[in-house]
Parts: structure tokens; C-alpha cells; sequence
């Protein structure tokens, strides 16, 4: 019996820690993520995501430079920048991987200049959203 109870109050403690962030109704458990939202993107939550995305790839386009060497030849290569969209909804940069400095601080620089945007939401609280961007010029 003594076994038995141990074993229960271990199961009973372990799932109440288990728990934590996650909203209980009935008995159904559910925890609301919110992607961020780009500054025109209101509307329903699928309609936000696909909206962000297109947001994105607009930027992109917009923004994109080839950058070039002193003998004004264009740099080749690839860049893959990790970043987040802050509880504040602005862009932090996080990593910037490649071979060349020059296509490195070029696509921060694309990145950099994504507006401040409705930060992500979980549990109904601001949180940080990580993207990862690859670039090849």
C-alpha cells in the first residue's frame, strides 16, 4: 500500500509540473500560439501566416542587392541569417552564416530592414518568433 501511494503522489506531482503554460478547459488542455503579424496583415490567423509569408518574400525582392567587389563584379555565394522577431516585434538578429563578409552583412542588412511588426503571442503573453533565412546571391 505504502508503495502504491508513493507511486501515485510521484505520478500526480510530476504531470502539475508538467503543466505549466498550458491552459485547462475541461478536460480538454490547450496552449494559444500567434505567429508575429507584418503591418497590414490583420485578419484571421491562416489569412495572417499566409500574409506574413507573402510579406516576406515582397521584402526580399524589394530590398535584394547584389553586392559587388572593388572591381564592381558581382559577389556570388550564399548567407543564411537566424533572427527573431522580438516581444516587441522588432527584428534581432541572431546569426549570420556564410563564407564572405560581403554577403554576410548584405543579407543582414535585408533582414534588418523588416519593419516592426505585432510581436507572437503564447499563452497570451509577447514572445520571441525565430526564422531562419537562407540568401544566395
Amino acid at each position: 500500500m505504502r508503495k502504491l501511494l508513493v507511486a501515485l503522489l510521484l505520478l500526480v506531482g510530476g504531470t502539475t509540473f508538467a503543466q505549466t503554460g498550458v491552459k485547462a478547459e475541461g478536460n480538454t488542455l490547450t496552449t494559444r500560439e500567434i505567429a508575429p503579424v507584418w503591418p497590414g496583415c490583420e485578419g484571421s490567423e491562416a489569412s495572417k501566416k499566409a500574409c506574413f509569408k507573402q510579406k516576406l518574400v515582397e521584402h526580399l525582392k524589394e530590398n535584394y542587392k547584389f553586392p559587388r567587389d572593388a572591381d564592381g563584379k558581382i559577389i556570388r555565394g550564399k548567407a543564411v541569417v537566424a533572427f527573431n522577431i522580438d516581444e516587441e516585434g522588432k527584428v534581432e538578429i541572431l546569426s549570420v552564416e556564410g563564407p564572405k563578409k560581403e554577403l554576410n552583412a548584405e543579407a543582414k542588412r535585408i533582414i534588418l530592414a523588416i519593419p516592426k511588426m505585432k510581436p507572437g503571442e503564447r499563452a497570451g503573453k509577447p514572445v520571441p518568433i525565430k526564422y531562419k533565412v537562407p540568401f544566395t546571391f
